[in-house]
């Protein structure tokens, strides 16, 4: 009997394994679906700061081009703040320290008071920046008045800007970019815990000065540090070079669990994390901040750009940096993929698949597939468009080949360039269904002048072919992320 029991229980381990062997996994809806907005979301406001607060409204403060006062609006999500109403919450003093040069402005909730971070030079020496804080118990800030709690005292008394705060572990902590005078550069990082608010404890650490080719172009800066956590680790970015086109993002990292005071605890990227895009024209990327979708899913990566390369005179002159927002996707080691600056407009989106859901549709030599670990995220981004035959239908567009759309051609799927033709229009055009395999959160593009026949993955690469079987349902199914 125990004989049969074994050879019983071994026959259905072998069946279970036949079952299962190749089979893909099945997905439930993704973690964190998609979230689009339309860039930009503020023009003429710089050095952009997005808090989500727990009473249900985002706070937007930026820098104004006039750099003589402090701005604020809020809204219930993050496109109404395009259109809220804004209210200067504080002006320049007429006199003396806090009089010129007004810049990056951040608001924190802080022990139940509302606080703003900002940087501010003299009416005797406008280059004589340093960094104040603000603070208001009102329950709506907007509305509040507002005291100045001062200067944040630093060890070394030097050009200093662009504070942000951040809790890790229940530690406070400040980062900030200050002008070392060991040092032949304009800015450095530093960082150290906090007192209280408005001042800092212990000594500051030094975590990061420009020596990298491209933090040093036309100025050596590091300035406009910004936090966000994920999966026991701790992520700054940080603004580098000239702002102008050669601006752009570099990152720090460290273990959460790490000394943060410790410059030994942080790593940093050997190339930008984020830079200027010709393909979809935006230029100079930088001095951001996060925050989170309205679902608490998504998080949001909050940055100024122009929309021109060429600029007259000094850029810190030019008025035109923009409030922009998209979204932050996260690759398989954990690590932050900020992608590039897309087009202005709809914000693109990714599209897994349905049973095998680590995989994504990108194109790869213009050919277009699922794959997974697609870690030059544009090439797995597509906006989502009014359809180019019309009727009713969607098209997807390249995120970094804009103009270019997800095609059929003998039943085969390209992403080509709009050559403006009816056949091509026909081709690149695309009914939206509900999942075949997931009619609640899953989507099915069926071809629009082939009805019948839909967009599926076969052995990795994507067709458009009728749909029978369950499998057939299955690899016609995507989420959009």
């Amino acid at each position: 009997m125990r004989r049969l029991t074994v050879r019983l229980f071994t026959a259905v381990l072998a069946a279970l394994a036949l079952l299962t062997m190749g089979t893909p996994a099945h997905a439930t809806a993704p973690a964190s679906p998609s979230v689009t907005f339309t860039n930009p979301l503020a023009e003429k406001r710089a050095d952009p700061h997005i808090f989500k607060h727990t009473d249900g409204y985002y706070y937007f403060t930026a820098t104004v081009p006039e750099y003589d006062r402090i701005v604020l609006r809020r809204a219930t999500t993050l496109q109404g703040l395009a259109t809220a109403p804004e209210t200067t919450i504080w002006t320049k003093h007429a006199s003396g320290v806090m009089g010129a040069h007004i810049w990056a402005p951040e608001i924190h909730f802080i022990d139940g008071k509302w606080y703003v971070y900002f940087a501010a030079g003299s009416t005797s020496d406008v280059w004589a920046i340093r960094m104040y804080v603000l603070e208001s118990g009102a329950a709506n800030p907007l509305t509040g008045s507002w005291t100045e709690k001062g200067q944040i005292a630093t060890p070394v008394s030097s050009f200093s800007l662009d504070a942000t705060t951040f809790v890790v572990n229940g530690v406070r902590h400040l980062a900030w970019a200050q002008r070392n005078p060991a040092e032949d550069n304009n800015t450095s990082l530093f960082i150290a815990k906090m007192a209280n608010p408005w001042t800092i404890s212990g000594t500051p650490t030094e975590i990061s000065q420009p020596t990298l080719s491209w933090e040093t172009v036309g100025y050596k800066v590091n300035e406009g540090p910004a936090v966000i956590q994920h999966g026991g680790k701790v992520f700054l970015t940080y603004s580098a070079s000239a702002t102008d086109a050669n601006y752009c993002l570099g990152m720090l990292s460290a273990s959460a669990s790490a000394d943060l005071l410790n410059a030994a605890s942080w790593t940093k990227s050997s190339q930008p994390v984020f830079k200027t895009s010709e393909a979809t024209g935006q230029y100079g990327p930088g001095h951001n901040s996060f925050t989170v979708s309205e679902d608490g899913r998504s998080d949001i990566l909050v940055y100024h750009d122009r929309n021109y390369k060429d600029i007259s005179g000094d850029p810190l002159n030019d008025p035109n940096r923009r409030t922009r927002l998209q979204k932050v996707y996260w690759n398989a080691d954990g690590t932050p993929n900020f992608g590039i600056p897309v087009a202005d407009g709809v914000t693109p989106v990714r599209f897994s698949s349905y049973n095998y859901p680590d995989r994504y549709i990108r194109h790869w030599d213009f050919r277009a597939r699922i794959e997974a670990n697609v870690t030059n995220l544009a090439d797995s981004q597509f906006r989502v468009v009014t359809g180019l035959a019309g009727g009713g239908t969607i098209s997807l567009e390249s995120a970094n080949y804009p103009g270019y759309y997800l095609r059929h051609k003998n039943y085969e799927v390209w992403v080509e360039k709009n050559d403006g033709s009816s056949a091509f229009k026909n081709d690149a055009s695309f009914s939206r269904r509900a999942g075949l395999a997931d009619s609640a959160d899953g989507i099915a593009f069926e071809s629009y002048n082939y009805p019948g026949r839909y967009l599926r993955h076969y052995e990795n690469l994507l067709r458009i072919q009728p749909v029978s079987t369950a499998l057939d349902r299955q690899d016609a199914t995507f989420y959009a992320e």
